[in-house]
């Protein structure tokens, strides 16, 4: 199906505010009536009338009423703009000039350009044909020479165009770089352009062309791109090409510098310096990457080139529509802007915290926005007739990233040259963080996932009537622990999965200073992600060495663009999840779930009042996610991976389906696995708990399906005394 744009969505310009801040909303709406806001609080998102239901209650807002309608536009698609390209004005003959990488050849992709208010426009550009070489005149006569030969998908090539003013001599140039292959794809194409000269004004693209709107994005990398006065010979563009000053440069872009931001350094006399639009990948391995440092820091001349995507997506840099202006004493929690017009209904998420320093309540709701955001508008490629018409039938969410890719995907998914999406930016609507989600058809429960799956949480807790905070990732990471520190338990959701160092550092802080710390949860503290401030709104993943992956990151890219760090697993990081939490990630399945079996440590002395008023032994065979509480991704303990000694296993759970296979990070051989125990062994998910040194204490329950189970029954179930008994001894409750 063509992707469409949605016809009434939005976005925020933050994830979360306290009483007394302000939050603004960006809205596209393609309707010719004004749409009617409101302000909800979302207590359930699970649409399941087999549950809760969707749970809002209204809240009284000053942005409250109608508004007026305007579509606004998004463009995907990377590149560097330079805006202020005055001295290039006086150029007549020139040489345009880059080391290229394509991974998408075909069709018509610009290297470099430039284009005026008359039309007229100099660029280098690679073809179904091979490199060409276009002029364009006043009169928009088109001059292009060609190759001829097309480039090869994933090989370095020096490629380069001139024109010669006093001759009118027009050509394009392509040779490629080792390794060298037997297969005539160099060559030289020549066309004659007389009487045309090159543009008058206007900004350079590197990796576009502008024509209107920016578009003809390159898909690959690029490497040192130059403009030079004059018309270099083929020495010339080599020693151009290695950054070296030839002297006829007017300009020289070198992308090994600034690589954890947005600006772009030009090199030559002029200064030309541009900026990136839309976030291309950088730290990325140049033509001239010799393997003896894997991470860009230490040799960032090996990392000058930056890969473009025609898909890329970063701010869309909407207009603000309106701004909610939180009152105090606004109740912490979950929100969201409802919108409507016609039969149309959107609601857009935020959190409010409470203010630093001053909680509200006991218990800290950790919202992984982190999470949320990694997994942002996830095309599964599993919606069908079924799905859609579960969706209508629940009145669930209609719009689904399979259908509506026009604002970027997930880090789940692949750019279209199919290379792994490594960024991920909350300055988009993002159709998966919405209540009313359905992320599978799921034959035995809701199919939820992240946000909406986090609110069977939030849910239980006001049925059970426990006050509580809500804190964001964001907010951990920017405050820390002392965001923490008052709050006498942390309460994660079903997939805390994705964390920078200073959210972990802060969760580990906190426990390690005798928090509590309740994992409700699978697969969490498991990927190292990277922000900065350089860059707002984006998270970025690198996808290296080993690990469940959706995509595999290339040798020598292992480490983050935005912080230098080595990216990957945080047990690559060797911070392997049971240091925090005692459980860490072991298996992985279809989204189905089965059931816990009593552990002989239930009747433990220092564990047996988690199971108070527990009569089964075996317990959760019931949900909203997968049909039952341990399913999908599961945790065990492992003492060699920092489980503590004094971790006290109290259920494991048993009955998974066939589904369900142990993570490869654990497999050493087809006979041997990290912890030495079989293949079948490791299939688990371990209920533990531990105290520690400083006072607090851990209960981890090591399922990303456990939180659905949490409402069956009327909230009168195993799962839901279980929970009960930890929070109210970890509050001080009772």
């Amino acid at each position: 199906m063509t992707p469409t744009m949605l016809p009434l969505t939005g976005y925020t310009d933050r994830v979360s505010i306290a009483p007394g801040g302000r939050i603004e909303f960006k809205i596209s709406s393609t309707f010719d009536t004004p749409y009617a806001a409101d302000l909800v609080r979302i207590i359930c998102g699970d649409p399941n009338p087999a549950g809760p239901g969707i749970k809002l209650e209204p809240v009284a807002a000053n942005f409250a009423g109608d508004h007026p309608s305007r579509a606004q536009p998004v463009q995907l698609g990377s590149c560097v703009l330079v805006e202020e390209a005055g001295a290039l004005d006086a150029l007549d003959s020139f040489t345009l000039g880059a080391t290229i990488w394509p991974t998408l050849p075909g069709g018509d992709q610009a290297i470099l350009s430039r284009r005026d208010t008359t039309g007229r426009e100099m660029t280098l550009a690679i073809g179904a044909a091979g490199v060409e070489a276009v002029l364009v005149g006043t009169d928009g006569t088109r001059h292009v020479a060609r190759v001829g030969k097309a480039v090869r998908n994933r090989f370095w090539y020096r490629v380069w165009a001139t024109f010669d003013a006093a001759s009118g001599r027009l050509t394009a140039h392509q040779h490629r770089l080792s390794p060298r292959q037997l297969v005539d794809d160099e060559g030289t194409g020549e066309a004659v352009a007389t009487g045309a000269t090159p543009p008058r004004g206007g900004a350079v693209l590197i990796a576009a062309r502008l024509a209107g709107d920016r578009g003809n994005h390159f898909n690959g990398k690029i490497e040192r791109p130059f403009i030079a006065a004059g018309v270099l010979d083929e020495a010339g563009v080599e020693r151009a090409g290695r950054g070296e000053d030839v002297g006829a440069l007017a300009a020289a872009w070198d992308f090994s510098e600034g690589i954890d931001g947005l600006d772009v350094v030009d090199r030559g006399p002029n200064k030309l310096s541009g900026r990136l639009v839309n976030l291309p990948a950088r730290g990325m391995k140049g033509a001239n990457w010799s393997g003896r440092e894997m991470c860009w820091r230490h040799a960032p001349n090996e990392y000058g080139a930056i890969h473009f995507h025609d898909d890329d997506i970063h701010d869309c840099a909407w207009e603000t529509d309106f701004v909610f202006e939180a009152p105090a004493g606004l109740r912490s929690g979950t929100y969201g802007a409802r919108l409507a017009c016609g039969e149309v209904t959107e609601i857009i998420p935020f959190y409010v915290r409470a203010p630093l320093g001053q909680p509200t309540a006991r218990i800290a709701v950790l919202a992984s926005t982190f999470t949320h955001q990694i997994y942002a508008n996830y095309a599964r490629g599993m919606t069908d007739e079924a799905y859609y018409q579960r969706a209508a039938d629940w009145g669930a969410s209609p719009w689904n990233p399979d259908q509506h890719k026009d604002y970027g995907c997930s880090t789940y998914n692949f750019h279209s040259d199919g290379s792994g999406i490594c960024f991920s930016s909350r300055l988009r609507p993002i159709m998966t963080i919405r209540p009313g989600f359905l992320s599978f058809d799921d034959a035995r429960g809701s199919g939820l996932r992240h946000f909406p799956a986090d609110t069977h949480l939030t849910d239980w807790l006001e049925a059970k009537g426990f006050a509580y905070d809500v804190v964001t990732d964001d907010d951990i990471d920017a405050e820390g622990v002392d965001l923490l520190a008052p709050y006498k338990v942390l309460v994660t959701g079903s997939h805390p999965e994705y964390h920078t160092k200073a959210t972990l550092d802060a969760i580990q802080g906190y426990v390690d200073g005798g928090g509590n710390l309740m994992y409700l949860g699978g697969n969490g503290f498991y990927w190292r992600v990277a922000r900065n401030d350089k860059v707002p709104g984006v998270l970025e993943i690198r996808r290296g060495e080993g690990g469940i992956r959706a995509w595999a990151a290339d040798p020598g890219e292992y480490y983050n663009a935005l912080d230098g760090a080595y990216g990957g697993l945080w047990r690559r990081n060797d911070r392997p999840p049971q240091r925090l939490c005692g459980v860490g990630f072991s298996a992985q399945g279809a989204f189905e779930g089965a059931y816990y079996v009593r552990a002989p440590g239930a009747d433990d002395p220092r564990a047996s009042w988690i199971m108070a008023g527990v009569e089964n032994e075996m317990i959760g065979d019931f949900g909203l996610s997968g049909g039952g509480a341990a399913g999908f991704e599961l945790d065990r303990m492992d003492p060699r991976l920092g489980s503590p000694e004094n971790a006290i296993v109290v259920a494991s759970s048993a009955g998974h389906q066939p589904s369900h296979i142990v993570v490869p990070e654990e497999v050493l051989t087809h006979r041997y696995t990290w912890s030495f125990e079989s293949h079948e062994a490791l299939v688990r998910a371990d209920m533990t708990y531990f105290e520690t040194p400083a006072g607090g204490a851990v209960f981890s329950t090591g399922s990303i399906t456990f939180c659905g189970s949490l409402a069956h029954n009327g909230y009168d179930n195993d799962i839901s005394t279980i929970i009960d008994n930890v929070l109210t001894r970890f509050s001080g409750a009772e």
